[in-house]
């Protein structure tokens, strides 16, 4: 069942109205806008999200909730949709909302992975692959294929577990491997960091 964002035009039936005389919402967004995003904290760069969401009600102390709870901004967007929505005001809408952020990142993640020489840069593809995998709830076994100048040529989960195991079968690896024509191969695997 959904939250707030599921009735009344999206807004929570106890949030406290904006109070437009204090322009909370401008200063914030042009603090943003001047500075950058490094000029704010977790919760304020997560309710300027929010705003557009909840386009009518005070976010902050939603805000701070999820980074209270999950702990950063990078968690919140992480979260499941499941452990999302159990935070009041959060329904299902909002909920796709910041995993449609999160996607946007990653694939923005990959496609700055692809142009690059995958280990000219080994930091970056440690960011990625932390981006990409850090807040799954289950076990992945990653692949990314190089070609002969260490360029990526497909980053693939090969399998998924469960919360404490995956499966790895060399064989499959190798065949992937010859059907890329990859030269060389960076192997991944998480530990999640949610546990139910």
């Amino acid at each position: 069942m959904g939250g707030f964002d599921e009735i009344a035009g999206g807004d929570p039936p106890d949030a406290e109205p904006i109070d437009h005389r204090h322009g909370h919402r401008e200063r914030l967004k042009a603090r943003f806008r001047d500075a950058g995003a490094d000029a704010l904290p977790d919760y304020e760069l997560l309710e300027l999200l929010l705003f557009r969401s909840i386009p009518r009600r005070d976010v902050k102390a939603l805000a701070k909730e999820l980074i209270r709870r999950f702990g950063s901004f990078a968690e919140v967007l992480g979260a499941p949709v499941e452990r999302l929505t159990e935070v009041p005001g959060i329904g299902e809408a909002v909920a796709t909302d910041l995993k449609l952020v999160r996607a946007s990142g990653l694939r923005m993640a990959k496609g700055e992975v692809r142009k690059k020489t995958v280990l000219s840069s080994w930091s970056q593809v440690l960011d990625y692959c932390r981006s990409a995998m850090a807040f799954e709830t289950r076990e992945q076994f990653r692949i990314l294929f190089l070609d002969k100048r260490n360029g990526l040529i497909a980053d693939e989960v090969q399998q998924t577990g469960t919360v404490d195991h995956t499966p790895v079968y060399p064989r499959e690896i190798v065949k992937r491997a010859l059907e890329l024509s990859a030269s060389a191969i960076i192997l991944v695997h998480n530990h999640p960091t949610w546990a139910f």
